[in-house]
């Protein structure tokens, strides 16, 4: 199938790794130029490397949401256009409520809420003009069913998921769809502590009905299609993908 993706321009947020960088190549390998930026350089200077030429990088650090706000512009600057906004950096500490301090918490929604708001913002303004746009969020299923020890988090990514809707509700009628993934358990640099522990990786296993925990590649399919013109009907939407493990089968 066509998606329709050959010549667009993406911003992939927190590109480095995990399902940021699966989401660059697998928008790169459909004909997307991507522009995929991170705070970690020394692992978001290899990215390019699996792009085919279509990926370019730069350092963001998402606290900073001048710079955030400067993305779109720089992408059209660089481009000559912007059709994809992938909102996927993220934090998630994991801690005792008691024990998570107000710093923290400011930390986890600068990042997790104010910088994803600062891009869309940034990125609506040209797509409002330009009649046409994608923002795709990635969030979790934590900010679906809320996770012990991931209160902020789970905070956080409620909060995207609730922006998601109500943007997307401001948004349809010009033309710009606004859509959430919500990931389960993917082998990501986020889950290491339990991969590395053969004990907890059982426990975690069991309760997902797959038996597995996703892959970074498998994201990209579905990154695609709602980045795609094929998905023009398709907004407010939230996707779950955690092998089955929040519907309870």
């Amino acid at each position: 199938m066509d998606l329709e993706l050959e010549g667009r321009v993406a911003i992939v947020t927190g590109a480095s790794r995990g399902l940021g960088r699966a989401a660059a190549v697998a928008l790169a390998a459909e004909g997307t130029q991507v522009y995929g930026v991170a705070r970690s350089l020394d692992q978001l200077e290899s990215l390019p490397a699996e792009g085919d030429g279509r990926i370019e990088v730069a350092g963001c650090d998402m606290l900073d949401l001048d710079a955030v706000a400067a993305l779109p512009q720089q992408a059209i600057d660089r481009f000559g256009r912007l059709d994809v906004v992938i909102n996927n950096a993220g934090l998630a500490p994991a801690g005792a409520f008691t024990d998570q301090d107000d710093a923290l918490w400011a930390e986890v929604f600068g990042v997790n809420v104010f910088a994803p708001v600062a891009l869309a913002r940034a990125a609506g303004r040209h797509f409002l003009k330009q009649g046409s746009g994608k923002i795709i969020n990635i969030a979790s299923t934590s900010g679906i069913l809320g996770k012990p020890t991931l209160v902020a988090y789970s905070s956080s990514k409620g909060a995207m998921l609730q922006m998601t809707k109500a943007l997307a509700g401001e948004w349809a009628r010009h033309g710009i769809q606004v859509n959430a993934i919500a990931p389960g358990a993917y082998e990501t640099h986020a889950q290491r502590a339990v991969l590395e522990n053969e004990e907890i990786l059982r426990r975690r296993l069991r309760k997902i009905p797959a038996g597995r925990m996703g892959m970074p590649h498998e994201i990209g399919p579905l990154i695609c299609l709602l980045a795609s013109p094929l998905s023009d009907f398709i907004t407010g939407s939230v996707f779950v993908a955690d092998g089955g493990e929040s519907s309870k089968l």
